[in-house]
């Protein structure tokens, strides 16, 4: 038995790929129109920018990245999530400075990784596309990034969406909230599952977060956020809302959605699928939201420490389009099949197969000395539009035979002619 994958990953093949290369073009499309522009990290980052920027008590630092020391001691890891990395470089190569644009809009597509038990939609090297709007704190920029959320699965045809929204205030408010939330738990410890137990000093907002029966029945009834927010948090939360409510955008407020990273504070969303596919299950298929104070943590500046963003996985788009049913576009067929035959025509056929790609065509050829019968074959599973015949015969006389493979018409051509002016005789053939 040969090699296999490493548990958690996955190969993506043709057939496959091409729903991958689509969901992107969406992706890039969208961030286009809202003038958002592509920055790549490395995939490993030193420990430090992760720890310090998703914070020390997440799942992700204390049991999911994958770390190591290098050889010259410096301890790395792979990035489990993008926003850390890229603040990182918009702190390293001053992006704040007056010859950028303010805010910085930016947006990531690539894999991260993240050591847990694989299952559908969450492997251990997965994929994130995600945005970046630093150095704004005008509640329209949280409301900008919730709106290309929108639109990107609008662009996919995904139409069964729930947009959910929340306020976790700023650092006066979480932290007097935090208190109520360890007051209102504590009585309740003995009873907490054990990842609550450890987190309801160190974290306690992830306790709402919990998926698990024993927290869920004291979640239900935890005392509200909103309840505790200042009036600056109030009133940037109302804001958010009212500019929602102007552009007409759908949403429900979720009081106990908190989000599993530390650096977010005022708002978060999430947008969320019923699709048909999901048999009644509901999955969040894009969160995010406002990270003021990230970019101070990772040495920036106070007068640029704001900043909104999102991710998603592409895993998740794809299984959440398939869930609804939308067909992804087909790969191009093949325009040009070179079809030769004989001692001394696999010259001529390569320089077929190359006039038709300088003509802009997507082309190819037999390449194993194959019967007729085969190489055609060969061409019809490919949809090739037109086929070259060359055979020892046609190369003699310099010409080519060339069939519309949709009409089954013929025709002999000069070799010169092809050369010279593929485009236009593809185009006849095609309209014959």
């Amino acid at each position: 038995m040969g090699y296999q994958k490493p548990k958690g990953t996955n190969d993506i093949y043709t057939g496959e790929v091409e729903k991958w290369q689509y969901v992107e073009s969406v992706a890039r499309d969208i961030f286009k129109r809202y003038d958002f522009h592509e920055l790549r990290t490395p995939m490993f980052e030193h420990l430090e920018v992760i720890s310090r920027g998703v914070g020390g008590t997440t799942d992700i630092v204390t049991k999911e990245m994958y770390d190591f020391h290098d050889k010259g001691d410096r301890h790395i890891t792979l990035r489990p999530e993008g926003t850390a990395p890229l603040v990182r470089a918009y702190v390293e190569h001053k992006f704040f400075g007056p010859e950028h644009k303010n805010p910085f809009k930016t947006f990531y597509i690539g894999p991260m990784f993240r050591y847990e038990r694989p299952q559908s939609g969450r492997l251990r090297q997965f994929h994130q596309i995600g945005i970046e709007a630093i150095g704004s704190s005008n509640p329209a920029t949280d409301v900008e990034g919730i709106l290309v959320a929108l639109d990107f699965y609008k662009a996919l045809g995904v139409k069964h969406t729930k947009l959910v929204i929340n306020s976790l205030g700023n650092v006066a408010s979480r932290k007097k909230y935090r208190q109520a939330l360890i007051d209102y738990l504590e009585p309740h410890f003995d009873e907490l599952s054990g990842d609550s137990q450890r987190r309801l000093h160190e974290n306690p907002l992830r306790v709402l977060d919990s998926k698990d029966e024993k927290d869920q029945k004291y979640v239900v009834n935890a005392p509200s956020i909103l309840d505790y927010l200042d009036e600056e948090s109030h009133a940037f939360f109302e804001e958010v809302k009212a500019l929602l409510d102007a552009l007409d955008v759908e949403y429900v407020i979720d009081h106990r959605m908190v989000r599993g990273l530390d650096y977010y504070n005022h708002t978060v969303f999430e947008l969320m699928s019923n699709a048909p596919g999901f048999n009644g299950a509901i999955t969040t298929i894009c969160a995010g939201g406002r990270y003021d104070g990230l970019v101070t943590e990772l040495g920036g500046p106070e007068s640029h420490d704001t900043g909104f963003g999102f991710a998603l996985g592409i895993e998740r788009a794809i299984i959440t389009m398939e869930a609804e049913g939308i067909e992804f576009p087909k790969a191009p067929a093949l325009d040009v099949y070179v079809i030769n035959l004989g001692e001394g025509t696999s010259t001529e056929a390569l320089k077929l197969v190359q006039s038709a790609r300088n003509a802009g065509l997507i082309a190819d050829r037999d390449f194993l000395n194959r019967k007729v019968k085969a190489q055609f074959k060969s061409a019809n599973k490919e949809d090739a539009k037109i086929v070259l015949v060359l055979g020892e015969d046609e190369l003699k006389n310099n010409e080519v035979v060339v069939k519309n493979m949709a009409t089954g018409s013929e025709e002999k051509v000069a070799l010169h002619d092809i050369h010279s002016n593929f485009a236009d005789i593809f185009s006849k053939q095609l309209e014959a």
